[in-house]
């Protein structure tokens, strides 16, 4: 675990923040694919029996911040808080969910709970690894009510309707059984 100097961190933070609010504008997060080394994991828990994982910039690009994050355009990811640590060459980021749609109330439906990203900075303003933690319980229970009020996209209906499927979905293996290890690697 290399050191860096700590303005190169706080650099590279900068650049990522700006990137995922870029991305948000867009809709699509797919172009910060580019901000990992070619051979980076990026990976997360989906409960007790599964986990996710990418292994390599084109996999992240295409199922974490492709297929994953698909139906979520539209959705803002705030930091919410940061934290260094430049003998380890680590940050960990601590975000909201809040999507585009809005109660009737006015309030937006956003995931209640904590959410965040473990990341191992490589140098060069390119990330080696990623992982997320969130609370499944609460983003269900969100996903549930906008279905209820039938205010999901059709991007996330499409979504949901894959994962209920039964299928095979790339990128998710059996708890302990992904190519790279959560935690670490």
């Amino acid at each position: 675990m290399p050191a860096f100097p700590r303005e190169e961190l706080e650099d590279m933070v900068e650049h990522w923040l700006e990137a995922n609010r870029r991305c948000e504008r867009l809709g699509d997060w797919r172009p910060l694919a580019d901000l990992y080394t070619e051979d980076a994991t990026y990976g997360w828990n989906i409960g007790p029996n599964q986990d996710f994982m990418a292994v390599g910039r084109e996999e992240i690009r295409e199922l974490a911040l492709g297929s994953e994050m698909g139906g979520l355009d539209g959705w803002r990811y705030p930091y919410q808080s940061i934290l260094i640590d430049d003998r380890r060459g680590e940050v960990v980021g601590f975000w909201k969910q809040v999507a585009d749609a809005r109660r009737p109330d006015g309030t937006p439906y956003e995931v209640a709970g904590i959410g965040g990203s473990w990341f191992r900075y490589a140098g060069g303003r390119r990330w080696a690894w990623q992982r997320d933690w969130f609370d499944l319980g609460n983003v269900t229970a969100v996903f549930v009510e906008m279905m209820k009020a039938d205010v999901l996209s059709d991007g996330m209906r499409r979504r949901l309707e894959r994962a209920a499927s039964g299928g095979p979905v790339p990128g998710c293996y059996p708890r302990g059984e992904s190519p790279v290890p959560l935690w670490g690697g």
